[in-house]
Order: structure tokens, then C-alpha cells, then sequence
């Protein structure tokens, strides 16, 4: 199959299932004899990328696979089209769960011993159903505590490939105090 006849079936298929899809998924929507290589799959997604350039979209591969996404650029004159309101979290769930991206896999207990303050179960619970973190396994200490990590929806939803996406941690200058509490401000 040529590259011209590749790259609209790719494009319709990433349009229609509005997932990210693996190129091994790619792969299969094409019958035994049809089948294209992965690397034709490759060819074929860059060529779509580069057929973006001058789009309003562009082509993103992220942790699950592929997908298409507006550009960020753009984000001002498309907030108003929505109608519900972005998730607003607190502050004790996003450091719960920068704890657990920075830190994986780690305990409930070693959070708590980090943060100071015990983890709400709600909050927890909520990582969990929205399926960011999940029990990878469990510490080899009295009571068996879970260790967690993040998935793969968690890169997804905050647009990353992978870990090494994630932004640096600003190391501690002299401007920088630690109050009482422990949190840096």
C-alpha cells in the first residue's frame, strides 16, 4: 500500500475513535494480505505531522499511542465552545499525586511522611476511578502497604509520552524558605 493511500485511512481512523490508538492497533484495520509494516504505519504518521504543520491541529503521540489535538496556540479562542468548567482540584490532591508521579512507586504512609498530614481515602479513591494511579504492588513491611504508581491515562491526560515528560524539579535557591508546615512556597 503507498503512502498516499495509508495516510487518509490513518487520518480517519485517529479522527473517528477519539483515543490515542497504538500503531500496532493501526495495524490492525487492515487485512492479512493488506497489512502494512510498522514502519510503513511510521512513515505514513509522520507524513500526516507534517501535512499539519499549517493546520490548526496537530498529530501527538502520547503514552497510548497517537491521537489528534488542537494546538495549544489556540486554546484562547477555543475555551469559549465548552460549556462545562475544567476540574478544579485541591492542593492536597494534586501533591498526592505529584508525589506519586515524582516518586513511584510509593506508599500512602510515605506520602503522609512527606506531606505531614495524612491522605484523605477520598482522594485516593478519586486517582484511582479516574484510572491515573493504580497498585503496582505492595512494600515487603508490616501491613503489606501498597505502593502506587501512575498509567498510562495519566500521561495521556496531562499530554505526555512518557515520565521523562514530566517537568524538572526546581531545586531549592536561598530565595526559597521552607515555612514551619514543611511545604515550599
Amino acid at each position: 500500500m503507498s503512502l498516499e493511500q495509508l495516510k487518509p485511512i490513518l487520518e480517519a481512523a485517529l479522527f473517528a475513535v477519539g483515543h490515542p490508538l497504538s500503531v500496532e492497533r493501526m495495524q490492525t484495520l487492515f487485512p492479512g494480505d493488506e497489512k502494512p509494516s510498522i514502519d510503513e504505519i511510521k512513515g505514513a504518521l509522520k507524513a500526516l505531522g507534517d501535512d499539519c504543520q499549517t493546520r490548526g491541529i496537530e498529530l501527538k503521540e502520547l503514552a497510548s499511542g497517537f491521537c489528534f489535538q488542537t494546538k495549544e496556540y489556540l486554546n484562547p479562542w477555543l475555551k469559549n465552545i465548552w460549556q462545562e468548567k475544567p476540574q478544579r482540584y485541591s492542593r492536597a490532591f494534586l501533591e498526592t499525586l505529584a508525589l506519586i508521579a515524582y516518586r513511584q512507586p510509593i506508599t500512602r504512609g510515605e506520602i503522609e511522611a512527606i506531606r505531614g498530614v495524612a491522605v484523605n481515602a477520598n482522594i485516593i479513591k478519586t486517582l484511582m476511578e479516574k484510572e491515573w494511579i493504580r497498585t503496582v504492588g505492595y512494600r515487603d513491611l508490616p501491613g503489606k502497604p501498597a505502593l502506587f504508581a501512575t498509567t498510562r491515562q495519566f500521561l495521556d491526560y496531562f499530554n505526555l509520552k512518557s515520565l521523562e515528560d514530566l517537568p524538572s524539579l526546581l531545586p531549592l535557591t536561598n530565595a526559597q524558605a521552607i515555612p514551619e508546615e514543611g511545604f515550599v512556597v
